[in-house]
């Protein structure tokens, strides 16, 4: 799917054209970031280890549903969408362009600090090259302020409301701390109005919401995620639960916005299935995730990021007493 057709292609040019975004999405796999979280051994991530988005980012229910959600509400907006849509490989290549999306967020919370910067600066000069038109004329940069606080403030709401609703409830506090620690990465992207709590989130929206429309990409999108394409090993009914999931963690206006039917309502059997593997997620202790392995390079027990908060800085304050000492 295209989002506009200026002129009627012959069978032969939408072949190369296919030919090209092909071709496009096997160079952007084969620069695919490959991040050691193990090392170098002590250095800092970005984010403390104790943070709250060292917890909510290891549990891949809350970063699935929090994802998509994430999307639809950039999607909402024509020039983000266009931007996505005509300047990346995503209509080839969803399920690639988004992992590669979730590779950059891992890094910014678990990766040393160093690497972080460096995917963060990479990504800024790919948005830097993009630039265009909404089918409508109205013209737009990745690199515009509005549209780089907005997609920061999307991810944000997404995986801290997606966690809170499907995992496991956070309190006011822990919930307005997720959106604190994410200003420094935001920083790093360029982000200069970041969302401190819920609240505040819904003011940019609010602000944006004129320019909210619905488009069949956000209904091929929502069908892509219920395919189970992504994760084929996964049951289905998961795969169709998360993307219900998603819709229902939107903001009603976003979603009436969109017109997201009822065949998206979440229905008893999904909101079931959904927190249950969200419970298991988060006890599920995984060593090869970054969260265990950045652990590591820290000095910590690799379950560091699965211990309740008073255990976490009772480890902390152990740690820097035996450090203090040699």
């Amino acid at each position: 799917m295209a989002l506009h057709d200026p002129e009627p292609r012959t069978a032969g040019q939408a072949q190369d054209e296919n030919a090209t975004l092909a071709a496009a999405a096997k160079k952007a796999a084969a620069r695919e970031w490959t991040v050691d979280y193990r090392n170098p051994p002590g250095e800092p991530a970005l984010l403390a280890p104790d943070s709250v988005q060292w917890r909510v980012f290891r549990n891949q229910i809350a970063m699935g549903v929090g994802g998509v959600a994430a999307v639809l509400l950039e999607f909402a907006d024509a020039r983000i969408r266009s931007g996505v849509w005509d300047h990346s490989v995503y209509p080839v290549d969803p399920i690639g362009r988004s992992r590669r999306t979730g590779i950059a967020a891992m890094v910014g919370v678990y990766g040393p600090a160093s690497m972080a910067r460096k995917v963060i600066a990479g990504v800024t000069r790919m948005h830097a090259k993009v630039s265009g038109e909404t089918p409508d004329g109205t013209p737009y940069r990745a690199l515009e302020p509005e549209l780089l606080d907005w997609v920061h403030a999307t991810a944000g709401y997404g995986f801290v409301k997606a966690y809170h609703t499907f995992v496991r409830p956070l309190s006011s506090a822990d919930q307005s701390r997720f959106f604190a620690e994410g200003r420094v990465v935001g920083e790093l992207y360029g982000v200069t109005r970041s969302a401190s709590s819920e609240a505040e989130f819904m003011e940019m929206m609010e602000d944006l919401l004129p320019r909210f429309e619905p488009h069949p990409i956000n209904l091929e999108f929502l069908n892509i995620i219920a395919s189970g394409k992504a994760a084929p090993s996964v049951p289905r009914f998961l795969h169709r639960a998360l993307a219900r999931g998603a819709v229902s963690i939107l903001p009603p206006v976003v979603r009436e916005r969109l017109e997201l039917g009822p065949e998206w309502n979440l229905t008893l059997l999904d909101r079931m299935a959904l927190k249950a593997a969200g419970k298991a997620a988060d006890r599920h202790k995984d060593r090869a995730s970054p969260a265990w392995q950045a652990a590591e390079r820290l000095g910590l027990p690799g379950e560091f990021a699965w211990l309740p908060p008073a255990r976490q800085q009772a480890v902390l304050q152990q740690t820097d007493g035996l450090l203090a000492a040699e």
